[in-house]
């Protein structure tokens, strides 16, 4: 009895079909010729890995800071925050080199510059990851708990020499002072889709943020 099968819908059928027509269309364009594997949107956001991606805009202004903070033939290192990652590669014009750490291992198609990284093993990183051996870092915690900002936080005292530019919900910014000794800034972070919680920037240094 074909009774008791389910059946979409023609508005749901005709909406799935339209999704899987964007994701081919997706995949179509970047195997096509030109594609830049760095560009935002070239891995698509997982929310289920609490991945929210930065808007061009503020990908690129977060970018540049870092270039600017960390100076000539700095080293930048992005924690939890591609997307930025993905921008400073881009400037290709620029003398800096520049790390990612992430849980994500779809983003280890950057080969060596991608170090598998999980929050809650915070000091498990490679040898080659000195202390205090990066110029400024960058981090975006991917949960708005004390405990993630807290293990993160270890994370980015031991790699950096000194500048620390966090993102994370305005309302962490007591935690964000007392872990880091980081300040929120003028800037207001916007990302690709809206958020429900308010997102800001915190550095301990005198930024181009304000």
């Amino acid at each position: 009895d074909d009774d008791d099968i389910p059946q979409l819908s023609s508005h749901t059928l005709a909406a799935l079909q339209e999704f899987y027509l964007e994701q081919q269309q997706r995949e179509g364009m970047k195997t096509s010729q030109g594609f830049n594997q760095y560009s935002i949107g070239s891995i698509e956001e997982d929310w289920q890995l609490s991945q929210f991606w930065y808007s061009d805009e503020t990908a690129l202004c977060l970018a540049k800071e870092a270039v600017l903070a960390a100076g000539k033939g700095g080293r930048i290192a992005c924690i939890s925050a591609p997307s930025v990652y993905q921008k400073l590669k881009e400037q290709d014009d620029e003398d800096f080199s520049v790390c990612i750490l992430e849980y994500d291992r779809r983003f280890s198609v950057y080969g060596e510059e991608f170090i598998f990284y999980d929050y809650n093993h915070p000091l498990d990183l490679p040898e080659n990851l000195l202390p205090h051996s990066f110029d400024i870092v960058i981090a975006d915690p991917p949960y708005l708990s004390e405990e993630c900002l807290q293990k993160t936080a270890e994370t980015i005292k031991y790699l950096t020499k000194g500048k620390i530019l966090l993102c994370t919900g305005a309302v962490m910014e007591d935690q964000a002072a007392k872990l880091l000794g980081v300040k929120m800034c003028k800037f207001i972070p916007k990302h690709s889709r809206n958020l429900a919680n308010e997102f800001r920037c915190y550095v301990n240094y005198a930024s181009g943020l304000d």
